[in-house]
């Protein structure tokens, strides 16, 4: 693969700098016509989950494409899916540079971004423009300057906009880098929050004649109990799926490492085990009910494996795809297969 012969070029620019270039030459790539030597060509190994035909069960993560510009660029490389966002209903730029960070040392990444995007509309008209037809999840949230008791208010605007346009919309309530944006994970703040989604979702689906189904993004920074809760009020108001899990805010492994204590989400091969620790968890508490999206460190196919066994249906890959490229896409694909039954 060529990935391994580019990645020292990459990790000798500035982070977002790296991100930004590795983008833009998927596209052109694509737009030549070679975006597909980049990626998996893996035989299908169709899933249903959500309700929804997977063409394999390795997806991309939110966040990579914030704004939806580089869709078929990313298709080619081989993803059952692809989520983009996180969007919200106004443009914002984040936070201050820098806020992306590698650690190599723990194969991890620490980002505190802030939910930079270009907002709904430009999202919007990216996703109209794109020619994508496989599964497509769309990642939400509130604007940095939406006080916290009115977020419900960013999150049904977005569920509105996006709803015609997305495989099923992603409720993204654990990022560490939103000022409270976790205390929706609170039990009462949450119960309000689904039911209102839930009620939005009805109205939204008799107006557009579909069904799109709605996921929660948990972290993977809560105790026993809060998983326990968020697992019940999940099943009280019959949420489509649950992502498990966002970035971490524990520092431990990598304490010592450059950059290790910069302020954010970490990500990569520090947070697999806590990953996979919610998502099984949760598989106990859901009892199949529920299907779990597992996302969180998989650095290898047999990670992916790991999230699949523990009680996942799907996963999601990003921080692997900055160490180990697109190769980690099939690889994926095939540690899980042997594994797999059928996933409802």
């Amino acid at each position: 693969m060529l990935y391994p012969l580019l990645r020292p070029l990459l990790f000798a620019c500035e982070p977002e700098t790296a991100h930004n270039l590795t983008l833009k030459s998927l596209d052109a790539l694509h737009a030549l016509g070679f975006g597909t030597v980049l990626g998996s060509r893996e035989a299908d190994k169709p899933v249903e989950v959500m309700g929804l035909r997977f063409p394999n069960p390795v997806g991309l993560a939110a966040g990579l494409d914030k704004n939806g510009e580089h869709i078929d660029a990313l298709a080619d490389l081989g993803f059952g899916f692809i989520e983009i966002g996180t969007v919200t209903p106004r443009p914002q730029p984040g936070n201050p540079k820098p806020r992306l960070f590698r650690l190599p040392g723990a194969q991890g990444i620490i980002n505190r971004m802030g939910f930079n995007n270009q907002g709904l509309d430009a999202l919007v008209k990216n996703v109209e423009a794109a020619q994508y037809q496989g599964v497509l999840g769309i990642n939400i949230g509130k604007n940095f300057d939406t006080p916290i008791e009115n977020a419900v208010d960013d999150y049904l605007t977005c569920l509105t906009r996006v709803y015609p346009l997305a495989s099923y919309i992603t409720v993204n309530i654990s990022s560490p880098n939103t000022k409270n944006l976790r205390q929706l994970q609170q039990s009462d703040e949450l119960e309000r929050l689904l039911a209102t989604l839930k009620d939005e979702q009805a109205r939204l689906t008799v107006r557009h004649g579909r069904y799109a189904p709605l996921a929660l993004k948990i972290a993977p920074d809560l105790e026993h109990e809060q998983i326990v809760e968020i697992g019940r009020l999940l099943l009280e108001y019959r949420f489509d799926a649950v992502i498990a899990t966002n970035t971490t805010l524990s520092r431990v492994g990598v304490e010592t490492l450059r950059h290790g204590n910069e302020t954010g989400g970490l990500s990569g091969t520090p947070v697999r085990a806590k990953s996979t620790a919610v998502i099984r968890a949760l598989s106990a508490v859901l009892g199949g009910k529920v299907p779990i999206i597992g996302v969180g460190g998989i650095l290898e196919g047999q990670h992916a494996a790991e999230k699949i066994e523990a009680g996942a249906s799907l996963v999601q890959l990003y921080s692997g795809l900055i160490y180990r490229g697109p190769a980690l896409i099939g690889e994926s694909i095939r540690a899980i297969r042997p594994r797999q039954g059928t996933m409802v």
